[in-house]
């Protein structure tokens, strides 16, 4: 009996042990629960006061895809020319986006599965927007896309579109009044339609400075023209609309509103395009379908200039694309030539066309450069206005005959100012001896000749010149008139606007100013001044040479207006390969003589003519547009009397045989040997557009 009590009373006290620890344990658990809790109290207590932000974006953009999400696009800026006429714009359109889920859903009627919503979404679909009913069949009963919730059905969408399926569902407008309740709840059950926001890109003007807008590939990235150049800031930022589910189960959206894109405001007018572009369509109607093809050069260039600060009033080429159908071909090639054509010979045309010739495309300039050469040399202290200079016919350099224009016979003796006047190569050659090889090659550079301009465009072209080594005598005569070395239009234009404004080269840009949405300024183009190149008193004696060009005896007496003062200077290059006798021909001129306000450059490359050889071709087109392009600008007569009214001139652009005064008659056989090339270059010259015989 004593061992049986001793026993239960060390049960006893093991129970009372274990109850202790256990009791002990629960204390401890419940305490460390507690402290849990504290501290998960505290840091949503944190993260409420610190990174509530951060949390909640991150909780809609997961819960949005609960309900809804999109993209609200930004609109790209516009740009405009000069004066506010538009451009280029985005118009707002719309995607028919159909649930397929949403109309496809089933509701039991009498024990029957009925898609009440299908009939009568199709039929609106069918009705109203005209779409093909068989496309909408197809997509809702496909497995692969019946629960789709996002099929297009129509891209661009235009806003008239959209109101008609909007007033054909709204049952209290008042074309609907009188339906029927039958047809009311047809309408009814429209559902699992809705329409996504975009933007389209239009160019109200069409093929209008093609070249110079460029256009954009799917509304928002551009590589050509003011279009891609300025594409960063003619877009925007897209914005957000986050539709989730909050704590209550009730639908609730934030929306980030997009940022549109900046406008561009262009320098050039396009009242000057269309005066540019009537001149160059008036030329192609004049020279198309003659003895080297259908066109009527392969191609033209011209540029309008404010030669006093570097704007591009007007710059246009020929190949006019549709910039709302920019890969179109067949208004350039047959049927027949663009199904011959693989992907790789469609793009290389398509580049072709795009490219923008007057400052992609380098070419030898001829006798356009002879200013700077006479300017350099002047400036140099090389020569004086009181030299003079004889001409024979030709120069010999290095024991290789250079012919001039007027071999055989010569210009005689001729002023400084007369071999601008006559285009004398021969002046040219003894004044860029004169100069010498590092001086020329100095102020080529002085002048920007194998150097990008830094033009507000992509695709420029910087040209190739002589290095100091390569510029031997033989070189440096044939490009003191503009052979053996290449530039752009670009890079022409803006040298010789320095040469008679006074000296400045001005930076040459196409974009005035960027404005924001409300039309605020953001951003304003002032002109650039790069350097000087000449003194003014050297500017203004060549200036003064350059208006006897013009004058009835003057190379370019066939583009002087009448009644206005003005000056300019010719070109003729023959094009490598030497022995195609191809030709660029070219003018370039300013007015008025003493203050000028606008130099145009125009450039005829391979004219189709049997004789290619002739700037009669550019002259003319510089006479049409200066004609209308002067009285525009306010540029007023030095003779009201001797104005032509603007359809008088009734000049041909055919040449009816005459030969270009720069270019000499054919050389003597007997006299000639080859020396490179024998054929007949730029100003009746060979080889590197010199005539040169071996002596």
């Amino acid at each position: 009996m004593s061992k049986r009590r001793t026993k239960k009373r060390q049960n006893k006290m093991n129970t009372r042990k274990t109850d202790g620890r256990i009791s002990r344990k629960l204390v401890g658990l419940f305490i460390l629960v507690v402290l849990a809790f504290v501290g998960l109290a505290l840091r949503i207590t944190y993260i409420n006061a610190n990174d509530h932000g951060d949390y909640k974006r991150q909780v809609l953009n997961q819960t949005q895809q609960q309900y809804d999400s999109r993209v609200i696009p930004f609109k790209r800026g516009e740009i405009q020319d000069r004066n506010g006429t538009i451009l280029a714009t985005s118009e707002k359109v719309y995607n028919v986006i159909l649930d397929c889920k949403i109309v496809n859903s089933e509701i039991t009627v009498k024990n029957e599965s009925v898609k009440r919503y299908l009939e009568p979404t199709v039929k609106a679909l069918v009705d109203v927007l005209g779409l093909d009913e068989n496309d909408i069949r197809s997509r809702l009963e496909d497995k692969k896309t019946k629960n789709s919730q996002y099929q297009i059905l129509k891209k661009e969408l235009s806003i008239t579109d959209k109101k008609k399926l909007e007033d054909y569902l709204d049952l209290e407008n008042e074309e609907n009044k009188d339906l029927s309740d039958e047809e009311k709840l047809m309408r009814q059950r429209v559902k699992g339609v809705w329409f996504e926001e975009t933007y389209v890109r239009k160019y109200p003007m069409n093929s209008m400075a093609a070249d110079l807008i460029g256009f954009t590939y799917d509304g928002t990235t551009a590589d050509w023209g003011i279009e891609g150049y300025y594409s960063s800031l003619l877009n925007g930022i897209n914005g957000r609309q986050f539709g989730y589910f909050n704590s209550d189960a009730d639908v609730e959206q934030t929306i980030q509103d997009p940022v549109d894109g900046k406008n561009i405001i262009s320098s050039i007018d396009t009242n000057i395009q269309q005066i540019i572009r009537n001149a160059l369509e008036s030329y192609e109607n004049e020279m198309a379908n003659g003895p080297n093809g259908a066109s009527g050069a392969k191609n033209v260039g011209v540029v309008a200039m404010n030669p006093n600060t570097g704007e591009i009033l007007g710059m246009d080429s020929s190949d006019w694309y549709d910039l709302n159908n920019p890969r179109d071909l067949k208004p350039f090639y047959s049927d027949e030539e663009i199904a011959a054509m693989d992907d790789k010979a469609q793009l290389n045309a398509l580049n072709k066309l795009w490219r923008n010739f007057c400052i992609s495309d380098t070419f030898e300039p001829g006798s356009t450069v002879k200013p700077m050469t006479v300017a350099a040399a002047l400036e140099s202290g090389s020569i004086s206005t009181d030299d003079t200079y004889y001409c024979n016919g030709f120069k010999t350099v290095s024991g290789l005959k250079i012919k001039c224009a007027v071999y055989p016979n010569g210009h005689g003796t001729l002023s400084l100012g007369d071999s601008l006047k006559y285009s004398c190569n021969v002046a040219m050659m003894d004044i860029a001896n004169k100069t010498g090889s590092e001086n020329f090659l100095k102020y080529q550079k002085i002048f920007n000749f194998g150097d990008y301009t830094g033009i507000d465009l992509p695709g420029e072209s910087s040209g190739i010149l002589h290095s100091q080594q390569s510029l031997g005598p033989t070189e440096l005569a044939t490009a003191a008139f503009g052979q053996g070395f290449t530039g752009t239009m670009i890079q022409e234009i803006s040298a010789f606007s320095s040469v008679i404004n006074g000296g400045t080269y001005y930076k040459p840009y196409v974009v005035r100013s960027v404005t924001d949405g409300n039309g605020a300024v953001v951003k304003n183009t002032a002109p650039v001044m790069v350097r000087k190149t000449i003194s003014p008193d050297v500017s203004n004696e060549v200036r003064k040479y350059l208006g006897t060009v013009m004058e009835s005896d003057g190379s370019g007496a066939k583009a002087k207006v009448p009644g206005y003062s003005m000056g300019g200077k010719t070109g003729t290059a023959q094009k490598i390969p030497r022995t195609d006798k191809k030709y660029l021909v070219s003018f370039i001129g300013f007015a008025p003589l003493e203050n000028p306000q606008v130099v145009l450059y125009v450039v005829v490359d391979e004219p189709n003519a049997d004789i290619q050889a002739n700037s009669i071709y550019p002259q003319r087109i510089y006479k049409k547009i200066m004609k209308e392009l002067l009285p525009y600008l306010n540029v007023f007569p030095t003779d009201p009397s001797a104005v032509e009214a603007p359809d008088k001139d009734t000049t041909s652009n055919k040449a009816d045989g005459v030969v270009d005064e720069n270019v000499p008659s054919p050389p003597d056989s007997e006299n000639s040997g080859e020396a490179g090339s024998n054929d007949m270059l730029s100003d009746g010259v060979t080889n590197s557009d010199a005539e040169i015989t071996n002596e």
